[in-house]
């Protein structure tokens, strides 16, 4: 039976990506092949988390989901454009929890989500000022999602 590794991306620049990634999620490198050719990015732990290897890139073909608290949405954001990241489209609210569509320096597509906990009597707001109340049903894997 198969068992899942790791998602590897295609950079035209491997070290810069690898850089971008390692500082986003805290990650560091664990193994490197042939200069950039081939690299690996584990959590602290050890386990494998991201492959980068040098060749073209084709945006938009996979995409990460990144997890956060409510609480940390705006900040993480913050701080992921700062690290190079941009946004592919403006973030939102949905039922289940606010979303950042982004892209890091090389074009691969990641969001972030901070999914609301059932049960909670708070709510997110939107840039339009819009809010979803934090008890919404969370329908993330129940509802199919059109975009990313």
């Amino acid at each position: 039976m198969l068992s899942f590794d790791l998602i590897t991306l295609d950079a035209e620049h491997p070290d810069n990506l690898a850089a971008f990634w390692c500082a986003s999620m805290g990650l560091v490198e664990v193994e490197r092949e042939d200069g950039d050719r081939w690299q690996v990015l584990a959590s602290a732990d050890g386990t494998r988390r991201i492959g980068i290897q040098r060749g073209s890139h084709r945006s938009g073909s996979v995409h990460l989901d990144l997890a956060c608290s409510p609480d940390e949405f705006v900040g993480e954001v913050d701080r992921l454009i700062d690290l190079g990241a941009s946004r592919t489209r403006a973030d939102r609210v949905e039922p289940y929890g606010s979303i950042a569509n982004l892209a890091d320096p090389e074009g691969n597509l990641f969001d972030v989500c901070a999914y609301l906990p059932g049960g909670h009597e708070a709510s997110i707001e939107t840039e339009g000022g819009a809010s979803a109340p934090a008890d919404a049903p969370l329908r993330y894997l129940q509802t199919p999602r059109s975009d990313h």
